[in-house]
């Protein structure tokens, strides 16, 4: 047989390997003398690693809720911490096999990963060699400038590294340490922050997108650009098959997942107004430096009501928004004429919208064509939408021929739609941003501990906390501790008061809400009805002095309650917080709490640096009310939830073992309710507080009120909270009462007469025995 010769093309081949191999032993030999030489004139600028041998990440500050689900992390950079032997094997093994192959095997510096890339560099493609531990250290102790006086300090650093570190520990550094993107450094925090998991949830296909995010972390993560990642990923897949890591099953089965990833908007739990009150308490006790500590906050809240209250108060507050005037558009961009085509169009729509504020449920949208009967829009998403019907009612008014210049809907104008639930296929209507704010704090009565507590509609837009610094009129929702102090002083539920014009009242007016005068009405009664003159002239009886000092006890500041008449209308002020934890007393049997957001606060490894005070003693020394006063006020609040304002209460929630009062200010300024469920055992119920108002007071609506606008919110909240709670029905009364003519009053008033009419001509002495009374004494006698 002939001997083989080369052919043509095989010449030149051979000659450029034989140069290329030539070349890179030349390259390896410099790059030994050079790194030699290196060592011995930078060993002494080296700096020394106590940032890797004793390393302290930078974490941020957490705030949790009591059941352990994240709230908010500050900080600069979101970093959770997690020892090597923590972090799944799967995630280890798949960022060696993409980041450095050879890991276990080098000592700092990959010659063989070198040699590769040259080789790789002369043939036009561009490949790097740098080591997990070269990576770690330029990431502790480097610029990223890519300059030869770096890189030589990169592998002297690398080599001193692996003599001090064992590979575990140099590999939970890299993990712990490295940026991939979206603010998230190291992988823990990169795995909740685009897939909302921990990372022992992650499957095959999520671990495989992360592991390929250092290599360009901003340009090709899946929350910038999905398309990007889900390149690298199969790259990432690729690698993970040819090292063994997964089997040819795993790989074909993570390529045919579709990854959920998680939104910028999506957020697993609103307390941003919690979070903050957190942050602030930390800062002040310890000092700015605690955003890099890794300090965690662990609050009162439960994550299950938390949802359920922030839930709510969007949909009273939208509800009540609904029935607002169109405002107009938000703002107006310019958009491509006509003649544009869709692409164009999408695009310029797309950056219009780039600066507007989105939201997960008041989404933000720009006005591609509008019609009377129809509009185009499309969403920061890019997603695009057309609303007909119904979905245009609340901006029909700028649909409209000659609408208004102001509320005028055309092209390039920004407005907010949302979906009617949350299901995908929900139909879409055009909506508004609401002006106006409501507040909610659900409280444990028996501990003070805070179970949920939303500041307000939207903390972004307005961070002001409603709950603990708006000081506002409690209106009638303050009546139940004036009767409280009526019992107390000689009143008692079957009292007969006149719900009649008052002349005595030094030129003040006041009027019932219903604008009626019903005559005489017995206390439980009129609270019941909230009726505001038998409250007037009850405080009249009992002295303006004495319902304050009353009040006291249950936490309301003199200072801020008015020392006159309108005391008994709820003139004065309160927050919300303060408002709940009055009716608290009345829910855990007659003690004061004091309202505990902040359980407790612990350093990164887990030391306590600062725990809440238990609850209070229950002893007849920290009692602020009595027992039988509790349970009398109570029953009159249950008639108030049974058949009073607030009958939806025991109606809609199908249980009796609710109790609460409604409250409005004058014009509708403030609308409110508070009250509780509680099944009467010392120390026990949950008590809970809605307000909805204006930042600046003005008048929510003349037909509006807290039965019509707090209620709901209170209500749909404890549909939630109580739901596998059993009814507990209306709790047996304590010593000290008695019942009479089919209604209950302290024993007191069992031997001595009570003081049974006021506003009313005096009952007649009863007849003197053996003696008939007369027609006139019976006439008098008999309620008007």
């Amino acid at each position: 047989m002939a001997p083989m010769t080369d052919t043509p093309a095989a010449v030149p081949a051979r000659r450029w390997l034989r140069r290329g191999a030539w070349a890179l032993l030349g390259m390896l030999l410099a790059a030994g003398l050079l790194l030699g030489g290196a060592l011995a004139w930078w060993a002494p600028q080296l700096p020394p690693l106590d940032k890797v041998t004793t390393y302290q990440p930078r974490q941020p500050l957490q705030v949790f809720t009591s059941d352990g689900v994240e709230i908010a992390q500050f900080g600069t950079e979101r970093r959770q911490f997690v020892p090597v032997a923590q972090i799944p094997p799967l995630l280890r093994e798949a960022v060696v096999s993409v980041e450095d192959r050879r890991f276990r095997e080098h000592h700092g510096i990959d010659w063989r990963g070198i040699g590769r890339a040259v080789l790789a560099n002369l043939g036009g493609r561009r490949e790097g060699a740098s080591t997990i531990t070269q990576q770690v250290a330029r990431t502790f102790f480097l610029s990223a400038r890519q300059t030869p006086e770096r890189k030589l300090k990169e592998a002297m650093l690398a080599m001193r590294i692996e003599r001090q570190l064992s590979k575990d520990q140099i590999l939970e550094l890299y993990l712990n340490q490295i940026y991939l993107g979206q603010r998230a450094y190291g992988y823990a925090a990169a795995a909740a922050t685009y897939f909302g998991k921990p990372l022992d949830a992650l499957s095959v296909a999520e671990v495989a997108m992360l592991a390929g995010l250092p290599q360009n972390p901003a340009y090709a993560n899946p929350i910038t650009n999905l398309e990007r990642a889900t390149r690298r990923q199969r790259e990432v897949l690729q690698r993970m098959l040819s090292g063994g890591v997964i089997t040819e099953a795993q790989a074909s089965a993570a390529r045919a997942e579709v990854i959920k990833i998680r939104s910028p908007l999506q957020t697993t739990l609103h307390a941003e107004h919690v979070a903050e009150m957190a942050r602030l308490a930390v800062v002040e006790r310890f000092g700015a430096e605690v955003y890099s500590q890794g300090i965690r906050v662990t609050t009162s809240l439960r994550a299950a009501d938390q949802q359920a209250a922030w839930a709510a108060v969007r949909r009273g507050v939208l509800a009540y928004d609904a029935r607002q005037p169109w405002r107009g558009p938000e703002d107006t961009e310019e958009l491509p004429g006509p003649g544009a085509s869709d692409a164009d169009l999408e695009r310029a729509a797309a950056q219009a919208l780039k600066d507007h504020r989105d939201d997960e449920l008041l989404r933000v949208a720009i006005v591609l064509d509008a019609s009377p009967k129809a509009l185009r829009l499309q969403l920061a998403s890019g997603e695009q939408l057309r609303l007909t019907g119904d979905s245009l009612r609340v901006a029909q008014p700028g649909l409209a021929a000659k609408a208004d210049g102001a509320l005028k809907l055309e092209r390039g104008d920004v407005i907010r739609v949302a979906q009617a639930s949350d299901k995908p296929d929900a139909p879409w209507a055009v909506v508004q941003w609401p002006e106006v704010q409501a507040a909610f704090v659900a409280m444990d009565a028996g501990s003070g501990r805070v179970r949920a507590l939303v500041g307000g509609f939207d903390f972004a837009q307005q961070p002001f906390n409603h709950v603990t610094q708006a000081w506002r009129q409690p209106g009638s929702s303050f009546k139940p501790f004036l009767y409280s102090a009526a019992l107390d002083n000689g009143l008692v539920p079957a009292t007969l008061v006149n719900d009649a014009p008052l002349d005595d009242a030094g030129g003040w007016q006041p009027a019932n809400s219903d604008g009626r005068f019903d005559g005489p009405l017995t206390l439980r009664e009129a609270l019941a009805r909230s009726k505001n003159l038998v409250s007037v002239r009850v405080l009249q009886a009992l002295g303006v002095p004495t319902v304050l000092a009353w009040a006291g006890r249950f936490g309301f500041e003199a200072k801020r309650q008015p020392d006159n008449l309108t005391l008994a209308l709820g003139a004065g002020s309160t927050t919300p917080l303060q408002l709940a934890q009055a009716y608290a007393v009345l829910a855990n049997g007659g003690w004061r709490v004091n309202p505990v957001v902040i359980e407790r606060i612990t350093d990164a490894q887990g030391k306590l640096l600062f725990e809440a005070d238990p609850p209070t003693a229950r002893d007849d020394a920290n009692r602020a009310v009595p027992a039988r006063n509790v349970w009398l006020t109570n029953s009159l609040l249950n008639g108030v939830t049974q058949h009073g304002t607030a009958a939806r209460a025991q109606q809609q929630l199908q249980r009796q073992d609710v109790y609460g009062k409604t409250g409005t200010t004058n014009d509708a300024v403030d609308a409110w309710f508070a009250g509780f469920q509680t099944d009467g055992a010392p120390g026990s119920g949950l008590v809970a507080v809605a307000w909805m108002g204006h930042d600046e007071p003005a008048s929510l609506g003349s037909r509006e009120s807290g039965g019509g606008l707090s209620l709901p919110i209170w209500l749909d909240y404890m549909a939630a909270a109580l739901k596998g709670v059993p009814n507990a029905g209306l709790p047996p009364p304590p010593e000290g009462l008695v019942e009479v003519d089919g209604d209950w009053r302290y024993a007191d008033w069992a031997d001595r007469r009570p003081q049974l009419r006021i506003g009313l001509p005096p009952e007649p002495e009863p007849p003197a025995a053996g003696t008939a009374a007369t027609a006139s004494d019976t006439a008098a006698s008999a309620p008007r």
